[in-house]
């Protein structure tokens, strides 16, 4: 037990503080207080320890008792030494060694270390011999509420689907103590709501966060922050607390249906645009998120379902009108069409709220575009016959003008769809006619363009029109070959030699034929006979069967006739050209020339002669004028002249030293002593002769300036000069040069008996000149007049 003063101090500081007493002693008491007399053994001594408490965070002014150690070998008298050894000791616990008193010296923290175990022995203070075995024994520390709750993995962040029931768990929050939870209520948790009510609650004991509120709304507020508080010692007052943000966000579901914002949307649509364009859009607002706020399209009635379509737009997810159909605003003018928007996701708990689809009226007025004019026809084919007189009229195009303005329309024929202008049209009523003749032998259709245009605009149409002329028996049968008609000198009589058809430019009508005949002039031949086959369109020559062949070659005409309207008849030639053959009628030789028949040659033939002739003139006249635009140098020499070695310099040159000389024989002309000076480029039609009146004038007698003036006249005037000027300019004097300097700059300064008097009669372009070579005396007295005034 401990004394009376012991335990007011612990009581003091709220320590137990537990004596300790030999247990072997105690027993050993009883024994011997139970069976008096009998001979009682000494046993060995032990430590009977109870467990030591000691406050955590204790912060008085004396160290801390924490308890007493005691033996009962130890009669007081100082003689046994108490030691202490193990976790803290000497530095968190010492002991008196003769008391056996253990105090902690420094503040305790559980949470740091929850208790210590020390060993205690008692030994003789003189020796150090133990007095008792060793033993070992623990300091608990013992809590105190020093530690607030604490959410370690705060803040939170949570989802609940929108329009979720009351009670839906949201999350659970957890917080943590680091006080004993074995030990009074220093870590018992409660769980409370600090902010985000009404909305949502929490359970006290488990910290599960529930909606509070029915039908909470996403497209009405979509985050929630809520506070979340943890309390120990049950929630009691002086507990210590700690809070957690918790972010919860209402996720979205399909709970809102489609909506137009208008009940009737107004789009116009011109009447020149093409199918495929873009009317008009329009898109239903549905706040939900993501496939929940999805909206499909489509026509559901309306006059215009044949006439426009619907698309969607797979980025902005609008219901896109277009036009399927060309408007036309003479026609119709007007078109309505419904549209149905509708959600393709929908949550079957909430059907019940409505439909999930929405309905909009589209009103499409078709506007009045300014349209070229119209043809009745799609194309126009007419005929007119070949040779036709010029104006004759082919047909009539009409156009009209489908607006509402009605505008008179003009025709016109593109050149490009008629490059040689046969035909032409009249601008007012489209009525089409010839310019000239047609020969459907050379071109039997004519295909060309007419078009036409509104006054005052310039939208044109153009249609086609296909023009066939039509035959006339125009043209005269001829052979269908030229071939030469081989035949053997000993050939039998009446055999048949050739067989020759027909052809004719026209059209061949289905009952036309071809008769064949000899020409008149040949009709009474000995040699040959004609037999017209009216089978075919072919005729066959034979041999008369007295026939008597003395040339070698026979030319025999044939005129041949159609039964056109009106007929047409031409003589064509067949050459018949006799060879010698042998035995078996195998042709071995031919003579080539030919022999002439009075019925002369044939046209053909002329025609090729006279071509040869015309080719062979084109040819000499082209060669001749080739030759003749050769270009001829401008100066012609004939013969070397001496003279291109002596050079001449009417200004100041360089003497020996230049080489740079302007080459005399640029500027030969022997005929320039006479005063005539022709053109060696061309060659002068007409000489003109010098005006008269106009001569060299004398350089006393006439003004100079009027001298060169009248010289440049004349050069202007007359062709036959040379048609280029040279200046030769010299940019130095050359050194040892024998004639020495040419320059007269010098010679106002050296005696000579030259007068320039005459240059103050040259006029006022030689007045610099007249001033620094007239007369000496002049000059001296102007100074000495200058020096006497």
């Amino acid at each position: 037990m401990c004394s009376t003063e012991e335990c007011s101090h612990g009581l003091k500081n709220c320590i137990y503080v537990f004596a300790l007493v030999g247990h072997l002693s105690m027993h050993r008491h009883k024994q011997r207080a139970g069976k008096e007399g009998q001979v009682l053994h000494r046993s060995k001594r032990g430590w009977v320890w109870n467990q030591f408490f000691v406050i955590e965070e204790y912060t008085g002014p004396d160290p801390v008792l924490v308890g007493r150690l005691h033996s009962d070998v130890d009669s007081g008298d100082g003689n046994i030494k108490y030691i202490l050894s193990g976790e803290g000791a000497g530095t968190i616990f010492v002991i008196d060694d003769k008391t056996g008193n253990i105090h902690a010296t420094k503040t305790l923290d559980r949470e740091e270390q929850a208790q210590y175990t020390l060993t205690a022995q008692a030994v003789a203070r003189d020796t150090n011999k133990p007095l008792e075995p060793p033993s070992e024994f623990i300091v608990k520390v013992q809590d105190i509420n020093d530690n607030p709750p604490e959410f370690l993995h705060g803040p939170y962040y949570a989802r609940v689907p929108e329009m979720s029931n009351v009670g839906t768990s949201v999350m659970q929050v957890t917080a943590t103590d680091a006080d004993d939870p074995t030990y009074g209520n220093s870590a018992r948790l409660v769980y409370s709501i600090l902010q985000g009510q009404p909305y949502f609650s929490v359970e006290p004991q488990t910290g599960i966060i529930r909606t509070a509120l029915p039908n909470m709304d996403r497209e009405a507020r979509q985050e929630y922050d809520v506070v979340i508080q943890a309390k120990d010692m049950g929630g009691h007052m002086g507990g210590l607390s700690g809070t957690t943000e918790v972010k919860i966000t209402l996720t979205d579901v399909n709970d809102n249906p489609p909506k137009f914002p208008q009940s009737v949307y107004p789009m116009s649509v011109s009447e020149d645009k093409v199918p495929g364009e873009e009317v008009g859009r329009l898109k239903a607002k549905d706040p939900d998120l993501g496939d929940n706020g999805l909206v499909n399209y489509r026509l559901i009635d309306g006059d215009g379902m044949s006439m426009f379509e619907l698309t969607t737009d797979s980025e902005t997810r609008e219901a896109v009108i277009k036009l399927k159909k060309p408007v036309d605003f003479e026609t119709k003018r007007s078109y309505t069409l419904k549209v149905e928007g509708s959600n393709p996701h929908v949550d079957p708990q909430f059907l019940a709220w409505g439909p999930y689809k929405d309905e909009a009226t589209i009103k499409i007025s078709v506007e009045d575009a300014d349209e070229p004019p119209v043809f009745v026809a799609p194309s126009y084919t007419f005929e007119v016959e070949e040779n036709a007189p010029e104006g004759t009229l082919v047909g009539r195009v009409h156009a009209k003008d489908t607006d509402v303005a009605n505008n008179p329309v003009r025709y016109m024929i593109p050149r490009y769809t008629d490059v040689e202008q046969f035909f032409s049209i009249n601008s007012e009523d489209g009525m089409i006619t010839t310019t000239r003749p047609l020969d459907r032998e050379t071109q039997a259709w004519h295909n060309i363009s007419v078009s036409a245009t509104e006054i005052g605009h310039h939208q044109d149409t153009k249609v086609r029109v296909n023009i066939k002329v039509k035959d006339v028996n125009d043209n005269p049968p001829e052979f269908a070959t030229n071939n030469e008609v081989l035949m053997c000198e000993t050939v039998a009589p009446g055999k048949v030699i050739e067989t020759v058809s027909a052809v004719d430019k026209d059209e061949m009508a289905h009952r036309q034929h071809f008769t064949f005949s000899l020409a008149p002039e040949v009709a009474h031949n000995h040699n040959f006979s004609l037999k017209d086959n009216r089978a075919q369109p072919v005729f066959m020559c034979s041999v008369k069967d007295s026939v008597r062949l003395t040339q070698d070659v026979y030319y025999l005409p044939i005129e041949i006739n159609d039964n056109g309207f009106p007929a047409m008849s031409s003589t064509n030639t067949l050459t018949i050209r006799v060879c010698s053959c042998d035995s078996k009628d195998t042709i071995l030789s031919c003579n080539v020339e030919p022999y002439v028949l009075p019925a002369g040659l044939s046209t053909g033939a002329l025609i090729a002669i006279l071509a040869c002739i015309v080719i062979l003139l084109a040819i000499v006249v082209l060669f001749v004028a080739l030759r003749r635009q050769k270009k001829e140098p401008l100066i012609v020499f004939e013969e070397e002249d001496i003279r291109e070695n002596i050079i001449t310099y009417d200004d100041e040159g360089g003497g020996e030293e230049d080489t740079e000389a302007f080459d005399i024989a640029t500027l030969q002309n022997p005929d320039g002593a006479n005063g005539f000076l022709p053109r060696k480029d061309i060659k002068p039609e007409l000489q003109y002769p010098i005006r008269p009146g106009i001569g060299r004038p004398a350089a006393n007698s006439v003004d100079v300036d009027d001298f060169i003036k009248t010289r440049i006249a004349e050069a202007d005037s007359d062709p036959t000069a040379p048609p280029y000027d040279s200046i030769q300019i010299y940019g130095y004097e050359g050194r040892g040069s024998l004639a020495g300097s040419l320059s007269s700059l010098e010679s106002v300064t050296t005696e000579s008996d030259l007068d320039y008097d005459y240059l103050q009669s040259w006029g006022p372009r030689f007045k610099k000149l007249a001033d620094l070579y007239g007369t000496k005396d002049c000059s001296v007295n102007d100074g000495d007049d200058g020096e006497d005034s």
